[in-house]
């Protein structure tokens, strides 16, 4: 059993700007997988720090907890302009994740938000909760322990997911879930399709993407998620998505494609980038658990 005692020894790891950020990730996702009210606590203090990166972390593992004592800091955090697109992006998709009902109106009020990734992410999270709310069934053969934005499409062929997946006429609900589909595949002509939507039109999309390749850590996927990581034009978020996938896969290529982009002169690339170099280490060494928090404690 974890003491709160515990849980706020952690947070202050968390909250503290003088630990190096990778130290702060490994006590975030133990805080995460801790659950409960005082790790959520916890969690939200941090939304006052001015990293945008770890600010948009803190509010997806709320997301993944997928418990609606999150939902009142996830909305404060929608609400407030003065925090960066990609973390009132983050916590919309949150709320979306945890689901619930009363989320409703905020999601409905800010779909029309004049920031474009906030605002298609209030109409994915909104599908989402509705769709919950019908009660359909999930057909979820999700091998990973994600909460998707979307649940899986029907199983249809490579082909035809292919087709809804990159129709941009078809709503972003949809094209996520052949997105996710063509994911649970985990087949190299699913993974090639996939990477397709690295050249979509929506910076929220094509961030997705990379999330996605990151979860497969398909090594065929490199050199799709290095051409939109070089590109200094691309949007940040989507940036830093590939810079994550790169660490997820973890090849000694990733390593020095992360390793030339650490100094990068936009933070939240920068960061990203050692971030996932921290993940290389985790996944090319015996390391038991990357959410080493606890652990920590006992040093």
């Amino acid at each position: 059993m974890v003491t709160e005692e515990q849980i706020k020894k952690i947070g202050s790891v968390l909250n503290n700007k003088e630990r190096p950020l990778k130290e702060r990730f490994r006590a975030l996702f133990t805080l995460k997988n801790l659950g409960g009210e005082d790790a959520i606590g916890e969690i939200s203090r941090a939304f006052a720090d001015d990293s945008a990166l770890l600010k948009h972390e803190l509010a997806y593992c709320l997301g993944q907890m997928q418990d609606k004592k999150a939902l009142d800091i996830l909305t404060k955090v929608l609400e407030d302009t003065a925090q960066e697109p990609m973390v009132r992006h983050e916590a919309a998709e949150a709320m979306g994740a945890i689901g619930d009902a009363s989320i409703i109106p905020i999601l409905e009020k800010y779909k029309n938000d004049p920031v474009v990734e906030v605002s298609e992410t209030c109409s994915i999270a909104l599908d989402r909760v509705k769709w919950i709310q019908s009660g359909q069934s999930v057909d979820d053969t999700n091998p990973y322990a994600s909460v998707d934005p979307s649940p899986p499409a029907e199983n249809k062929s490579v082909v035809e997911l292919k087709a809804i997946y990159l129709d941009p006429k078809q709503s972003l609900f949809d094209r996520y879930r052949a997105m996710f589909s063509l994911r649970n595949l985990r087949t190299e002509e699913a993974v090639l399709a996939i990477t397709e939507g690295l050249k979509d039109s929506s910076a929220l999309f094509r961030h997705e993407v990379a999330f996605v390749l990151g979860q497969l850590q398909a090594p065929c996927s490199i050199p799709f998620l290095k051409e939109n990581l070089e590109d200094r034009l691309e949007n940040e978020m989507v940036r830093h998505e590939c810079a994550e996938a790169l660490g997820a896969i973890a090849t000694d290529e990733c390593i020095d494609i992360l390793s030339r982009y650490a100094e990068d002169e936009k933070r939240v690339v920068k960061e990203s980038c050692v971030i996932a170099l921290d993940m290389c280490e985790y996944e090319n060494s015996p390391e038991f658990q990357y959410a080493d928090g606890l652990l920590n404690l006992k040093k």
